[in-house]
């Protein structure tokens, strides 16, 4: 191989090395954060399932796709938006409670006509996420 060839191998290997850092870093920063949880997203309750992580804000649930390095949220649904319409317990191997396939009516938070998505976490995180919907104030962003 030619020093040309060498090169361009090495190249490629550090671009892939950065990539990969990239993504690895950004998993983990949204896995640390406070109010995050580990929820794969289904526009039905079959599939496909995007894996993914979501995170609670003061008026808002982030949801972020795993296999990506866009640096803001894939869907953005405001917390009044939510409704949860049925759970579900779905046993798994790897879970010794089980998980809970939640089928919500959600917003977006822009230009929003209602629509159902299928939401998929702990047993855990599920508890969360009905006590952060069920805490909501009555008058969010209003000073008293």
């Amino acid at each position: 191989m030619s020093g040309a060839a060498w090169a361009v191998v090495v190249g490629v290997a550090l671009l892939l090395v950065l990539v990969a850092a990239l993504w690895g870093s950004r998993t983990t920063a949204l896995r640390r954060r406070v109010g995050s949880f580990a929820c794969a997203r289904s526009e039905g309750r079959d599939g496909p399932w995007s894996r993914g992580v979501a995170q609670y804000g003061a008026t808002r649930l982030y949801w972020w796709r795993r296999a990506s390095l866009l640096p803001r949220a894939a869907c953005v649904w405001t917390r009044g938006g939510i409704v949860v319409l049925e759970r579900e317990i779905v046993r798994v191997d790897d879970a010794p409670t089980g998980v809970v396939v939640a089928r919500c009516q959600v917003t977006r938070e822009r230009h929003g006509a209602p629509y159902e998505v299928h939401l998929r976490m702990s047993t855990e995180a599920y508890a969360g996420l009905t006590s952060w919907l069920e805490a909501t104030p009555s008058r969010v962003g209003t000073i008293i």
